[in-house]
């Protein structure tokens, strides 16, 4: 008989459910397939696959077109792959294109207790009503607990890329930072986009405001010159756990209290 959820059984189902993803389209998160094109499930019970798919939750039985589909989450798959099987994240993070990488790093962002969004703009620049000389910008990937907001730059970038352009980026990333903080009114809309009006968070004083760059392989760099963390993707999940102890070593900007308070009033005003 066979063990269900022996190292080499879940082996074998992670490798072919990989192959599936690996030959979708990367910009699709989602993938649906028939049962029968799961080789593994035909050495199953239908007692046991069903079995199966509830104990993860990157899968799932979906109906569609009068039969049920294999539904299968690429970004949950690369977590319960690490989770289960311990595989190296960078050689999963093929099956996804760039917004999906953004997607893996909010997810990693939520199992430690992060809130967060994807492509947050903002402007910072002249106050004429014409607003020509303002600013803009974006930021790929911002998370907040307690009071640490990580403001993240995703680059799916490879080991061979330039320790010179990785720098750039990171020192690209404490500008926005600058201008954010130069913004209260964004960094307030920031707050709300993440936590809800009703955000008992505002309490936090002072905010930290921490630059990082997240890229897809470890370069050997863990800071560049201005102090500002390179984190590859593998090594993320612990980087967050060890924020607090380590961030004297990182360049960082605080959001005091005093800042915001002649801001609150704009989003209690009726609309």
């Amino acid at each position: 008989m066979l063990d269900l959820y022996s190292e080499s059984s879940l082996h074998d189902f992670f490798t072919e459910i990989h192959k599936i993803l690996r030959d979708s389209n990367p910009k699709i998160i989602e993938i649906w397939c028939e049962i029968s094109k799961i080789s593994f499930f035909n050495r199953l019970k239908k007692t046991e696959y069903y079995e199966l798919i509830d104990r993860f939750n990157f899968i799932s039985l979906k109906k569609g077109n009068y039969i049920y589909y294999i539904v299968i989450n690429k970004i949950l798959f690369i977590i319960e792959c690490i989770t289960f099987l311990k595989y190296d994240i960078t050689y999963l993070t093929e099956i996804l294109d760039y917004s999906g990488f953004e997607g893996l790093i909010k997810e990693i962002l939520l199992l430690n207790n992060y809130r967060s969004i994807t492509n947050f703009r903002f402007s910072v620049g002249s106050k004429l009503k014409s607003n020509i000389s303002q600013k803009r910008y974006e930021i790929d990937v911002i998370g907040i607990y307690s009071k640490y907001i990580l403001i993240i730059d995703a680059k799916q970038w490879r080991r061979k890329d330039s320790y010179g352009s990785l720098s750039k980026a990171a020192n690209l990333q404490y500008k926005r930072i600058m201008a954010l903080k130069q913004n209260p009114e964004a960094f307030l809309k920031l707050i709300i986009s993440i936590l809800g009006k009703k955000c008992k968070e505002l309490r936090h004083f002072p905010y930290i405001l921490l630059p990082l760059v997240v890229t897809l392989e470890d370069n050997g760099i863990k800071l560049n010159e201005n102090q500002i963390p390179l984190v590859s993707i593998y090594e993320l999940n612990a980087f967050l756990q060890e924020i607090p102890h380590n961030l004297n070593y990182f360049k960082f900007l605080q959001i005091e209290k005093e800042i915001l308070n002649m801001n609150i009033n704009y989003f209690s005003k009726p609309k």
